[in-house]
């Protein structure tokens, strides 16, 4: 307090705009009264209302976002003038945009706990002492899931900078053992074409390639640690496949769910017509519905007309690894009608799961 008293006249239009961004929004407004009680409460200051005046318009004038009612009036010679009333700051992000980035960190499993509770906070400063109030759902932090790997935010940091290097990167790759801590999954570093990261259900992943290989992969970054950027570059893109037009990300997150690599091949599925949100939730819109003539001519082994009433036929691109979980997770609303392998593998695994609740 006492710096602003020693330079309260230089520093007062800081003072204001400090005020009117932790008090004020569309909601809630200042008069020029209010805002010389805050300069004297937290401040120290003793201002006049022509000084508070005259710094709003030097403000507003500096191109700093706020906002008044004006309001003319007649005054005692005759002459018009114009009065301010309900100041306040637009801020840069409106409130259900600052609830969403909250809850973005919140349900992100890539950020460590400390450093989510550190973005939250930051976020929160981003607007006024009433959206701190509203919410108080940060409180559920510790309750959520975070990665143990403190190092996640600097690995996405160095990717994104070998990326924009065209450099190639280095690094262990880690899982889970059974005294819940990470451990390498073999001694030496992985070495890789860095291409794109991407956020795929809360987690980070890189999509990268091997050099000795021309497909890409996919790579959990939170399980990354000794990462590094190689004085090496990257493999051209039109030498990878998927990769010779550039990336077509929304076809390549719908074709490899759950962040699969494997090549993805054409799949035909029988669901039941009450599941298409879930369809749609998975694959977006990239699926083709097939006619009950095409199904009867091509598929007349796997339709009933009188069974299946209720069920569509669908065509999606998507890797079979992928396919396989998927449908094994949606397994008495889905079923797998070609390719012949797939449905193969899926019915020994259902039978050997059988065999283990007998």
């Amino acid at each position: 307090m006492s710096t602003y008293m020693v330079d309260g006249k230089k520093m007062m239009n800081i003072c204001i705009l400090e005020i009117l961004r932790k008090y004020t929004d569309s909601e809630h407004t200042m008069d020029q009264k209010d805002i010389i009680k805050k300069l004297e409460t937290e401040y120290g200051m003793k201002v006049d209302r022509k000084s508070v005046k005259s710094n709003l318009m030097n403000l507003v004038d500096f191109g700093y976002n706020l906002e008044c009612t004006e309001i003319e009036r007649e005054n005692k010679n005759g002459e018009t003038e114009i009065l301010t009333k309900d100041w306040y700051y637009n801020h840069e992000f409106d409130d259900a945009e600052l609830r969403m980035l909250i809850d973005s960190i919140l349900f992100s499993k890539t950020i460590p706990r400390n450093q989510a509770q550190e973005l939250i906070e930051k976020i929160k400063g981003l607007s006024n002492v009433y959206f701190s109030a509203k919410v108080q759902h940060v409180c559920n932090l510790p309750g959520l899931s975070h990665t143990d790997n403190r190092q996640t935010m600097l690995n996405v940091e160095m990717i994104d900078d070998a990326i924009s290097e065209g450099k190639k990167v280095a690094f262990l790759y880690n899982t889970y053992g059974i005294d819940k801590q990470l451990h390498p999954r073999k001694d030496t570093k992985y070495i890789v074409n860095p291409y794109q990261m991407v956020a795929n259900e809360g987690k980070y992943y890189l999509i990268c390639n091997y050099d000795k290989y021309d497909n890409l992969s996919n790579y959990r970054i939170d399980r990354m640690t000794e990462i590094e950027i190689l004085d090496e570059k990257v493999k051209d893109k039109s030498l990878v496949k998927g990769m010779e037009h550039g990336l077509n990300l929304p076809q390549h997150m719908a074709e490899h769910l759950y962040m699969f690599s494997d090549p993805a091949a054409t799949i035909v599925l029988k669901v039941q017509k009450g599941n298409m949100g879930d369809i749609v939730d998975w694959f977006d819109k990239n699926f083709e519905v097939l006619s009950p003539k095409f199904v009867q001519n091509n598929y007349p082994d796997n339709f009933n007309p009188e069974t299946d009433a209720n069920k569509a036929f669908i065509r999606v691109t998507c890797s079979q690894n992928a396919m396989f979980h998927w449908a094994m997770q949606y397994g008495t609303s889905v079923e797998v009608i070609e390719p012949a392998d797939l449905r193969e593998r899926i019915r020994d695994a259902v039978n050997e799961m059988a065999g283990r609740y007998k």
